[in-house]
C-alpha cells in the first residue's frame, strides 16, 4: 500500500480540464496512436494480477468483460455485447459479438491477426490470441454475472452493472435485468495503475460565444490550428476573442475585451488496489485528470464595475467519453469541460495586458482503506508578460479558465476549477492648479496567479468504496506572483 500511496500523491494535469471534459507533461507522442492489448501479469504477492490500463483500441468495437456469479476463474474478456439496455427498466440484451471471419493469407505469409498461418499462433510470443481465456468467457450470461461495457445503444456512458434475472430470449440476444454494481465486482483482488492521454479528435466541442474556433494535433505529420499555429501531438487548443461589458462612461478607445487561446493535453490517471483476506471493497483506488496546460491572452479596455459575484462568461464545452482499458475490463470515463472568461472590475481603471501561462495540473480523489477519500490538488503553473499598463486609480481581475469534471460511467466523481488569472491595481492621481500647470503621480502593479479548487462526489463509490455522505472539498489552491510594476511622476 505504501507504494501506492507514493505513486498516487506525486504531483503531475492539468490538466483539467475540464477541461472535460479530458484529459504527463512532456510526453504526448502516444495519444493518437491506438493500444495493444491490455496484458495481465501476475503480481509479486502472487494472490491478485497487475492489470495494464491502457486506451481501448480504436476502430474496433470494444468486447464486453464478463465476472462469471460461481466464481470459476477471473473477470475475461468475452465476446458477449451489450445489444440494447433501457435505463429506466434497467433491462438489457446481451448478445454474442459478430466474430472477424478468417482469411487464408498468400503462401509463407501471416495473417492480418498476426497468426502464423500454419500454427494459429503469434510469431513473437508463441502463444494463440486466445490463450488462457476459458471456455466460460463466452456462455449466456446468468443470475449474479456482472457486465462491464463500452458504450452501447441505450447506455451511451457504457454499463457497469449485475444480472438479477435472466427473462429470456429475444431475436437480438439474451435479455436481463440487472442492478447496479461496482468495479470491485470485476476487479477484484487485482491491482492496475497508468495514465491514458485523451485523443483529442474524440472530443465534442459546442461554442457558446461568437469567435471562438477549436482546433486539434493527433498523428505524425498531421498540424491542425489556427494560421501559424504549431500544436504539439496530443494538444487541443480553443481560441477565443471576445467582448466583456464596458464600463457605461468609458471613452469609446477603451471598449473591454479578451482574446486569446487556451491549449490542453489533458489525461485521464486510473488506479486500483484490490482487497485482500476477503475484506470488502478495495484498500486502496485513485481517479483523476492531469496534463499540460498553456494559454496565451490579453486583456485591454475600461471592464464594467462587478455587481455581486465576478462576471463569468462561458465561451465553450468540451465533452469526451475515453474508454480505458484495465486489463480485461473497459472502463468508460466521462470528462467534461466548461471553458470560460471571468472579469471583476470596479469600472474605473483601464489595462492593457498580455501574459503567456504554461504549466501543469492535478486534480482528483484518492482512497485507501480506513482513512477513506482524500482530494488531490496540485499545479505548476507560471506566466511572463508581453505587454502591460495600468491608467487610473481602481482595480480589475480576468481569468480565463476551465470547470472540469472526471468520473465513470456517467456519473460524476471529481469535479475542479482551474483559473489563471491577472489582477491589477492603480493608484494615479491627477491635479490642477490655477496658474494651469498640471500634474500625475502615482504607481500601478499587476499580478499573476491561479486557482484552483473543486469537490470529491459521492459517485466515487462505483469504485466499491464506502458512501461518504457530503462533498468532499478539494480546498482552495492560490497562487500569485509579480508581473509588473510601474511609477508615473509628471
Amino acid at each position: 500500500m505504501r507504494t501506492l500511496a507514493r505513486r498516487l500523491l506525486i504531483p503531475g494535469l492539468t490538466a483539467l480540464a475540464l477541461t472535460a471534459t479530458g484529459c504527463g507533461s512532456t510526453s504526448h507522442t502516444g495519444a493518437a496512436e491506438p493500444a495493444a492489448p491490455a496484458a495481465v501479469t501476475p503480481s509479486s504477492d502472487g494472490t491478485s494480477q497487475q492489470l495494464d490500463v491502457a486506451a481501448a483500441p480504436q476502430g474496433t468495437s470494444t468486447p464486453a468483460a464478463v465476472a462469471r456469479a460461481d466464481g470459476k476463474g477471473r473477470t475475461e474478456k468475452s465476446a458477449l455485447k451489450v445489444a440494447s439496455y433501457d435505463r429506466a427498466t434497467g433491462r438489457a440484451v446481451i448478445a454474442k459479438g459478430a466474430q472477424t471471419p478468417g482469411r487464408s493469407p498468400a503462401p509463407g505469409k501471416s495473417s492480418e491477426t498476426g497468426k502464423s498461418p500454419e500454427t494459429g499462433k503469434s510469431p513473437e510470443t508463441g502463444k494463440s490470441p486466445d490463450a488462457g481465456k476459458s471456455p466460460e468467457a463466452d456462455k449466456p450470461v446468468a443470475v449474479g454475472d456482472v457486465i462491464a461495457s463500452a458504450p452501447a445503444p441505450g447506455a451511451p456512458a457504457g454499463l457497469l452493472a449485475k444480472v438479477t434475472e435472466v427473462v429470456g430470449k429475444t431475436d437480438q440476444g439474451t435479455e436481463v435485468k440487472t442492478a447496479a454494481t461496482t468495479l470491485a465486482a470485476v476487479l477484484g483482488d487485482d491491482k492496475a495503475d497508468g495514465k491514458v492521454p485523451v485523443d483529442p479528435a474524440a472530443v465534442t466541442v459546442e461554442p457558446l460565444t461568437k469567435g471562438v474556433t477549436f482546433s486539434w494535433a493527433k498523428g505524425p505529420g498531421l498540424t491542425f490550428g489556427p494560421e501559424g499555429a504549431k500544436l504539439p501531438l496530443g494538444n487541443l487548443r480553443l481560441d477565443v476573442n471576445a467582448a466583456v461589458d464596458t464600463a457605461p462612461d468609458a471613452p469609446a478607445s477603451a471598449g473591454a475585451s479578451v482574446s486569446g487561446f487556451v491549449q490542453l493535453a489533458p489525461q485521464v490517471e486510473f488506479a486500483y488496489d484490490g482487497s485482500a483476506g476477503g475484506a470488502p471493497g478495495p484498500r486502496g483506488a485513485f481517479l483523476g485528470m492531469s496534463g499540460d496546460w498553456s494559454s496565451q491572452w490579453k486583456l485591454q479596455g475600461r471592464a464594467a464595475a462587478s455587481t455581486g459575484a465576478p462576471k463569468r462568461i462561458p465561451f465553450a464545452k468540451l465533452h469526451s467519453s475515453p474508454v480505458i482499458q484495465v486489463g480485461p475490463v473497459p472502463v468508460v470515463v466521462n470528462l467534461d469541460l466548461t471553458c470560460y472568461i471571468q472579469v471583476e472590475a470596479d469600472g474605473r481603471v483601464t489595462v492593457e495586458v498580455q501574459q503567456d501561462v504554461k504549466g501543469d495540473f492535478k486534480v482528483g480523489g484518492s482512497y485507501a482503506s480506513g482513512k477513506g477519500w482524500t482530494p488531490v490538488s496540485a499545479s505548476n503553473v507560471k506566466s511572463t508578460p508581453v505587454k502591460a499598463s495600468v491608467t487610473a486609480t481602481g482595480k480589475v481581475k480576468g481569468a480565463i479558465g476551465a470547470e472540469a469534471s472526471v468520473g465513470l460511467y456517467g456519473a460524476v466523481g471529481v469535479t475542479a476549477d482551474f483559473a489563471p488569472y491577472v489582477r491589477g491595481e492603480g493608484d494615479i492621481k491627477a491635479a490642477a492648479s490655477s496658474d494651469g500647470k498640471t500634474s500625475l503621480e502615482g504607481a500601478w502593479a499587476l499580478y499573476g496567479g491561479f486557482d484552483l479548487s473543486g469537490n470529491l462526489q459521492l459517485q466515487l463509490s462505483l469504485f466499491g468504496t464506502p458512501v461518504f455522505e457530503r462533498k468532499i472539498p478539494l480546498g482552495t489552491l492560490n497562487r500569485e506572483w509579480a508581473l509588473s510594476t510601474g511609477h508615473i511622476k509628471r
